[in-house]
């Protein structure tokens, strides 16, 4: 068996606004280890981001063929990056990757979003079934998820 000496690659997706400015709190493990940010594309700028994806969410009347076109994007983007880890705060720009990494058997890391300190998310609620490592950055979140562990807050 042949042993490779590479840096894991990480790729750290999230939506905009909130769930982006928590994973760009993140930016050091890139710079430790190698990888990749993707977000949405808004009107807003994201330099730390190396790909966008089509904004959507579940009021979106186009949010079908948005998630379609970000899932074959993903599929591209994967292809090429080759990630081991894939580690998010949500949302729904975060589900082709943790598609992918159930599928290719790759490390899923979900960051529950701070903005939600009684209460469970959908994407969490969704995602915690196949993740490796579900933080919460409130206590009161570890009641709401099984795998759940305190990582504290990211800002």
């Amino acid at each position: 068996m042949k042993k490779h000496n590479r840096k894991p690659r990480l790729c750290l997706v999230s939506s905009s606004g909130g769930h982006w400015e928590q994973l760009q709190k993140l930016q050091p493990l890139i710079d430790k280890y190698d990888g990749f940010m993707v977000t949405e594309k808004t009107q807003f700028e994201a330099p730390l981001a190396k790909y966008f994806m089509k904004q959507t969410d579940l009021k979106d009347k186009l949010m079908i063929p948005k998630m379609l076109w970000n899932g074959i994007r993903a599929i591209f983007i994967w292809i090429k990056e080759r990630p081991d880890f894939v580690i998010t705060t949500g949302t729904m720009v975060a589900y082709p990757f943790y598609l992918l990494a159930v599928l290719f058997h790759k490390k899923f890391v979900f960051i529950e979003t701070f903005g939600r300190a009684n209460m469970p998310t959908v994407a969490g609620k969704k995602m915690e079934k196949h993740s490796d490592l579900f933080i919460v950055q409130w206590e009161s979140q570890k009641k709401h998820y099984k795998k759940a562990i305190y990582g504290g807050c990211l800002y």
